[in-house]
């Protein structure tokens, strides 16, 4: 890691764990109404972040399709990636239940019934529209792979729809390779606004320990550590089976990378904490890209193509969340799953994670697939949203980790094949 990088990401780390002690000291004088007054801070941040996500994410993505050359370079490269992404999230999903099975947390709670109406009204409807068992499932399936396709570019852009942009990002990139004389001005725009966003995204970085202090901050003044407290042996097997996940993807980045794990953890450091603060893949999305380039020594064009991609289809921590929040829901109102059950938990877990939006509180959604197939009732969800929000963080910072070493396991297969 470069000494400016190293610098940057220990005053990262520092913000983190100051927001941490400030947000408990507030909730247990009954002060946490006062982070209204800082909690600006910290939504500018994420703004900030979100703000460069659409450019940087066209322009990179344009340009690694123009440098590649030859839609078999981009073949090869999209194959192995979707490949591996979709392979390690079932590997995740596999953890979740394994240790579900193991601690069974649900067994003997006593949580009380939340149920759904502790959503908001815009979350039930979502909710309430994933109800229909295998059948929601494919729709939810058909409904990304249709969605992929950008009728408006310029409303993708708008949204912010970032699997539309990538879509619409290859294809004009792919076709400006057969007309390179009349695409020279435009490819030379794009080249020049890549530059602009990975400029602007170092000046944002800058930022990042007075985002991260308030983020936190404001994560414990509010909730403290009772809801932590009641779901302790549920946040414990999230928690460790999304360890187990991490070192499992840890140790398949530093083989196919040829580094050290604590290398590896040092050059993607800042991206995991930004991501664990803000409950964001996307938000991250520039800071990830930045590291496995610049620490990591991640091939450009690999990266700009790779991790987009994964920040959009790769969602292992949310995978193995929702298979151990439905095995501990079915635990909680005493409703025994057989294998056949825990199978399609299995596979519904690792097939819904794709389309869960790179945002906070997006894995909830998704929940209601896994649960209405296997017959569950989709109000559990409220049994756990009380810690939602802090296993959001955890889940995330695996997902950024697992698009990063994604990136550097197809860099490594394509140095190797090249």
């Amino acid at each position: 890691m470069q000494p400016a990088a190293k610098k940057e990401a220990q005053k990262i780390g520092i913000a983190m764990v100051l927001g941490l002690v400030l947000g408990l000291v507030l909730h247990y004088f009954g002060k946490g109404a006062y982070v209204q007054y800082i909690a600006p801070i910290g939504d500018a941040f994420i703004g900030l972040l979100k703000m460069v996500i659409v450019p940087l994410v066209f322009s990179s993505i344009f340009m690694a399709m123009y440098h590649l050359g030859t839609p078999e370079s981009l073949g090869r490269m999209g194959v192995r990636a979707v490949a591996y992404y979709f392979f390690t999230t079932c590997i995740a999903v596999l953890f979740g239940i394994i240790f579900v099975n193991i601690i069974n947390p649900g067994i003997g709670a006593d949580l009380g019934s939340a149920g759904v109406q502790g959503l908001s009204e815009a979350m039930q409807s979502k909710v309430a529209g994933n109800s229909g068992g295998w059948a929601s499932l494919f729709a939810s399936i058909k409904e990304v792979l249709l969605g992929a396709i950008p009728t408006n570019p310029f409303g993708a852009f708008a949204e912010g729809n970032i699997l539309q942009v990538i879509v619409f990002s290859i294809l004009m990139g792919m076709t400006a390779l057969f007309i390179p004389k009349k695409s020279e001005p435009f490819v030379k725009f794009v080249g020049a606004l890549e530059e602009l966003a990975n400029k602007l995204t170092m000046g944002v970085m800058k930022l990042a320990p007075y985002g991260i202090f308030v983020l936190m901050t404001g994560v414990l003044a509010k909730s403290g550590t009772s809801a932590i407290v009641s779901l302790s042996k549920y946040m414990l097997t999230v928690i460790l089976g999304l360890l187990c996940h991490g070192i499992f993807l840890l140790i398949v980045g530093s083989i196919r990378g040829k580094m050290s794990p604590l290398e590896v953890l040092k050059g993607i450091g800042p991206a995991i904490i930004t991501a664990f603060s803000t409950a964001s893949s996307a938000a991250t999305l520039p800071i990830t890209m930045m590291n496995v380039e610049e620490n990591l020594g991640v091939d450009k064009d690999t990266a700009k193509f790779v991790l987009p991609l994964g920040a959009t289809i790769n969602m292992d921590g949310t995978a193995l969340y929702e298979s151990v929040a439905a095995i501990f829901i079915a635990q909680a109102y005493g409703i025994e799953l057989g294998i056949t059950h825990q199978i399609i938990i299995f596979m519904t877990a690792s097939l819904a994670a794709i389309g869960a939006a790179a945002i906070p509180g997006a894995g909830l959604i998704t929940m209601s697939i896994v649960l209405s197939a296997v017959g569950l009732p989709i109000e559990g969800i409220g049994l756990i949203l009380a810690v939602d929000r802090v296993l959001d963080m955890f889940r995330t910072a695996v997902n950024v980790f697992g698009d990063a070493m994604g990136t550097v396991v197809v860099d490594s297969m394509l140095r190797k094949n090249s």
